[in-house]
């Protein structure tokens, strides 16, 4: 359910699908498999730009999605305990900063714990994205939707942003991407939702 970068690091990449999933065992992680908690990188991530690095397990910054009329605070790794499982969205670590070359990669519940990112399923290319962090805005356009990978699909957060599973979705050119990756479908966690955006210039 927390989907954690399934969608681009493995298994969790279905950034919240999941919450529920599994009898008695909590919500699904929403991570790529491969993809560590707190401390873990992201296959294939670049390290951000134009933002500090921010401390880990509170929140530092906001992601509004205004076609949903959604806020959500945005921490510092993707851990369960103390990222996800407080609502938040967590930042991948060793992925890009919010601004920067590169993929600033995010997870979140889809189910439970807030579900921040239930609905973005319901996203469509063209809709705008902004991401608020030190006193700064930064615009993002959502690009393109990939509704279904495996949790492993680590390719999904990289740098420039490519399914490894179905490489005819994605990017082939270096840019300033933004990645929210959750469960999918929903209360489960076998596979990773992923919706892509680029910054706007």
């Amino acid at each position: 359910e927390s989907a954690s970068a399934g969608a681009g690091a493995g298994a969790g990449a279905g950034a919240g699908a999941g919450a529920g999933a599994g009898a008695g065992s909590g919500p699904p992680s929403p991570l790529p498999a491969g993809v560590g908690g707190p401390g873990g990188s992201a296959a294939g991530a670049s390290a951000g730009g134009s933002v500090a690095e921010p401390g880990r397990s509170s929140a530092y910054g906001v992601l509004r999605i205004p076609r949903l009329g959604v806020a959500v605070p945005i921490a510092q790794g993707v851990d369960k305990r103390t990222v996800l499982d407080k609502g938040y969205a967590g930042h991948y670590p060793g992925t890009a900063q919010p601004g920067a070359e590169g993929n600033f990669a995010l997870a979140g519940h889809r189910n439970t714990h807030g579900e921040p990112f239930r609905y973005i399923n319901r996203l469509r290319a063209g809709d705008r994205l902004s991401v608020e962090v030190q006193g700064r805005t930064f615009a993002y356009v959502v690009r393109k939707t990939l509704a279904e990978t495996s949790e492993r699909d680590v390719g999904v957060i990289a740098p420039v942003p490519r399914s490894t599973v179905r490489p005819e979705y994605g990017f082939g050119e270096p840019g300033a991407y933004i990645t929210l990756t959750t469960c999918t479908p929903e209360y489960s966690s076998k596979y990773r939702l992923v919706v892509w955006g680029t910054l706007v210039r």
